[in-house]
Order: structure tokens, then C-alpha cells, then sequence
């Protein structure tokens, strides 16, 4: 990586946010070797991914007023997984996952003490599904329920979830919306929600 970044004119030239799109596209397919590629796909796309983390590293290293590098990288990561695994590296039990939780969530709280909200923190970049799943589970936290529609269905797997929201952008499409935009828009409620919710208790 050093040697691409100081002998590539095109990657000399190259920002962090330059690689953002890129980022993007190498998670994805890691994704999609996860989900349908074989074992080989797997490695190749893993590899990809990685030389995103040391391109970034790279960049960083060169940065004039706060340089770090890979090996900054790698011992702030490891300096987390150790205070976020008790259960493994200090005397803290942990017989299930969900205990395993409790105490990440509570290691994560630590680190994060100067957060104002759960909504902090949540990328909002994020597919608007994904996105959604997220904030859903964070209102929950903070007693914030999301009441369905009387048109709403109720899938009873996985399966049938993945149908349903199917079923749905296909309406969406008939109808000229924006099934994105709806969703992210309704999102935005939601936020407004849990920020009361949180400002009322």
C-alpha cells in the first residue's frame, strides 16, 4: 500500500472521500459472495475489502495535523474488542449471548458517554431498510412503539417478510412513489418521536 500511494500518480491524488463509492461497492460485494458466491469469491472480495481499510490507513498517515497509520488502526481496535469482551479478557461471566450483550451495550455506553441521544451514532447513509431495522430498535429502547397500519401484513417468516416488502416496492412502482424516499421520510418521524420520548423522561 505504501508503495501504490507513493508510486500511483492515481493514487496520490486520491481523498478519502474519493474512496467512499468504492468503500460502498467493495461491502456489497462481500456481501453478495457471502450470500451466493463460493469460498474462493469469499477470500478474493474479503482481500478487496481490506485494501479499502489500508488504502484509508494510507491517507491518514499522510494527513499533516493528526497522521495516524494501519498499526494506530489496529491497536485502537484491539484496545475496544478487549474492553468490550470482559467475559473473555477480565473476570466478567458471560454463559449466553445474550449476556455477551449486556456486556458490549454496557462497554459500548462507557465509550460513548458524551451521546445525547440512542439516535447517535447511527449512520444515516445507511440503506433505508437497514436503516429502519436500526432505528426501530433503537425507539424500542427508549419506549417508542411503531403501531402497523390496518393495511399492513403480518408474514410469519422470513420468507414471507421478503415477499411482503416485495409486494410493497411493487406498489411503490405502480403508483410513481419513491419507495426509499417514503420510507426514509417516515423515518424522520420516528426520529422526532424518540427525541420527544427521550426529552420527556
Amino acid at each position: 500500500m505504501h508503495a501504490v500511494r507513493e508510486r500511483c500518480v492515481w493514487s496520490q491524488q486520491i481523498t478519502h472521500r474519493d474512496l467512499v463509492p468504492y468503500l460502498i461497492e467493495e461491502s456489497h460485494e462481500v456481501i453478495d459472495a457471502v450470500e451466493a458466491g463460493s469460498r474462493d469469491d469469499l477470500r478474493e472480495e474479503l482481500g478487496d475489502l481490506l485494501w479499502q481499510v489500508l488504502f484509508h490507513a494510507a491517507i491518514a498517515a499522510q494527513d499533516p495535523d493528526d497522521p495516524f497509520d494501519i498499526d494506530d488502526v489496529a491497536r485502537t481496535l484491539t484496545e475496544k474488542m478487549v474492553r468490550r469482551h470482559p467475559h473473555v479478557f477480565a473476570g466478567e461471566v458471560a454463559a449466553t449471548p445474550e449476556q455477551v450483550l449486556v456486556h458490549w451495550n454496557a462497554a459500548k455506553a462507557a465509550e460513548k458517554r458524551t451521546r445525547r441521544s440512542v439516535l447517535d451514532g447511527v449512520p444515516r447513509g445507511m440503506p433505508a431498510l437497514a436503516l429502519a431495522q436500526k432505528l426501530a430498535g433503537r425507539a424500542a429502547g427508549v419506549g417508542v412503539s411503531i403501531e402497523p397500519t390496518p393495511s399492513a401484513v403480518s408474514p410469519a417468516s422470513e420468507a414471507e417478510l421478503g415477499d411482503a416488502l416485495l409486494a410493497l416496492v411493487s406498489t411503490a412502482r405502480a403508483e410513481g412513489w419513491d419507495a426509499e424516499r417514503a420510507l426514509r421520510e417516515r423515518l424522520r418521524v420516528l426520529e422526532d418521536d424518540v427525541r420527544a420520548a427521550e426529552a420527556a423522561s
